[in-house]
């Protein structure tokens, strides 16, 4: 009897721990790629568990806005970009800023060589592709610091709406389009572009780069202790499973590879995306720079008459999740 009961409390234990185990959504900026490879591995190799997390990643996508995930009670937690963020605050969301993975842009305009580009002053008159849905602030903000009008006509720019792909480019309806350094640029060199036949721009070189890929909650959320406890732990372990894929991005991509249910990605241009986001995530142990976050403010506000934000934002960000993780 002993002996039954000793294999019977066995066999209850990891059903009882299942339960005990947290539960935490994340919802993701955009579909299932390397730029999200730390939260799949930790999910993959056990972080979240150690943890008593037990973790459901949301992908994103074109019709899915992450802030208004979060404002329907879909996630706990978001990944996003501050200018999307800090503008969904001063609209009346209130998000907050837990930690920040990414210490990089990734963020450029590739132009085609033939368009006569060669410099951001070489911008005027063109056409250029902007990603909207909240990717386009950095853009506007830019643009402002330029002196370029972005409502067309011969001393400023035409704005293209740009879809998520590179086509505006490779049939030169755009003279640039909006790239990152870890997809797009390489979606053109796979579509047979050579890059002699580009230029790109990159936010950080032009002093205009934002934070990108911040992890958020909402801001009440940060007065239960025992939220803040969770996230601490979710944190600790988003950050192992980033520090993981930079040291393996082979395997990360893998990962990553494993979890994309749609079978959209591939391995070559998944393995090559986690290269180019370890460089973005290398430096960082998930605690926000409050520097970064200033430099980030100051370029939302400099968009003359039309900025992204206002005014300098109060209780935007939190180091209380890290501190914590970071113990």
């Amino acid at each position: 009897m002993r002996t039954f009961l000793t294999g019977l409390a066995a066999t209850l234990l990891p059903a009882t721990a299942a339960l005990a185990a947290d539960d935490v959504t994340l919802q993701l900026k955009w579909v299932t790629q390397a730029q999200f490879a730390g939260y799949y591995v930790a999910l993959d190799k056990g972080f979240y568990e150690a943890e008593g997390l037990n973790v459901t990643i949301k992908p994103g996508g074109p019709d899915i806005a992450p802030p208004q995930v979060m404002a329907g009670g879909g996630a706990d937690v978001m990944v996003d970009w501050m200018p999307s963020a800090l503008a969904a605050r001063e609209k009346g969301l209130a998000l907050v800023n837990i930690a920040q993975p990414f210490k990089s842009s990734g963020m450029m305009l590739t132009c085609r060589a033939d368009s006569g580009v060669k410099a951001p002053a070489d911008f005027k008159g063109k056409v250029l592709g902007v990603w909207f849905g909240g990717n386009e602030y950095p853009f506007l903000t830019w643009m402002a610091t330029l002196g370029l009008p972005t409502t067309g006509g011969a001393e400023g720019v035409e704005v293209l709406k740009q879809g998520f792909n590179v086509d505006p480019l490779l049939q030169k309806q755009a003279a640039c389009i909006s790239t990152m350094t870890y997809n797009e640029y390489w979606q053109l060199i796979e579509a047979g572009m050579k890059p002699e036949e580009l230029v790109t721009f990159k936010y950080e070189d032009e002093g205009v780069a934002t934070l990108e890929d911040g992890l958020y909650v909402l801001e009440d959320k940060l007065t239960d202790a025992a939220f803040v406890d969770k996230m601490a732990r979710f944190v600790k372990a988003s950050m192992q499973g980033w520090k993981y894929a930079e040291e393996n991005p082979d395997e990360a991509a893998g990962i990553v590879l494993d979890h994309d249910e749609t079978g959209a990605q591939t391995e070559e241009h998944q393995k090559r995306m986690m290269s180019e986001i370890a460089k973005l995530t290398a430096g960082s142990d998930g605690s926000l720079d409050p520097a970064d976050y200033e430099r980030t403010v100051k370029i939302l506000m400099a968009g003359g008459s039309d900025p992204v934000i206002s005014k300098a934002p109060e209780g935007a960000w939190s180091h209380a999740v890290t501190d914590a993780a970071l113990k």
